[in-house]
């Protein structure tokens, strides 16, 4: 099993998601590092590593309930993946979560379930 300090998560703890997600982690065995990207906002880079490690658009990891996103009109295309990285480093309820980095994977766990998928190396 990898040490504590390998699986991070990318919390909120006022969203039910991320809390049953970290409660999944502890009960499979690991003490995750634990950053509340509200109170710690990401930079640029950890952001698009963020993005890059999990495979998926920068869209995907969108939040549009209880954010600012219709405000900011981000359902309508045209939007770069750079403007959309933009808004969420301005805006970071704008991130989805929890985002779970392990040493094989990371990934946005909704629903919390599907954090057992990447806290084992692929057979």
């Amino acid at each position: 099993m990898p040490d504590k300090a390998s699986v991070t998560i990318y919390h909120n703890p006022t969203c039910s998601t991320s809390r049953n997600t970290l409660e999944l982690i502890r009960n499979a065995g690991f003490e995750p590092i634990v950053i509340e990207y509200l109170k710690t906002p990401l930079d640029r880079s950890t952001l698009e590593a963020l993005v890059r490690k999990t495979g998926v658009p920068v869209r995907c990891l969108l939040r549009e309930k209880g954010t600012p996103y219709a405000e900011l009109g981000l359902g309508a295309g045209g939007w770069t993946d750079a403007q959309l990285i933009e808004h969420m480093l301005a805006h970071p309820i704008l991130i989805n979560r929890p985002i779970v980095v392990t040493p094989w994977a990371a990934k946005l766990c909704r629903p919390s379930e599907s954090v057992l998928d990447i806290l084992a190396p692929p057979r």
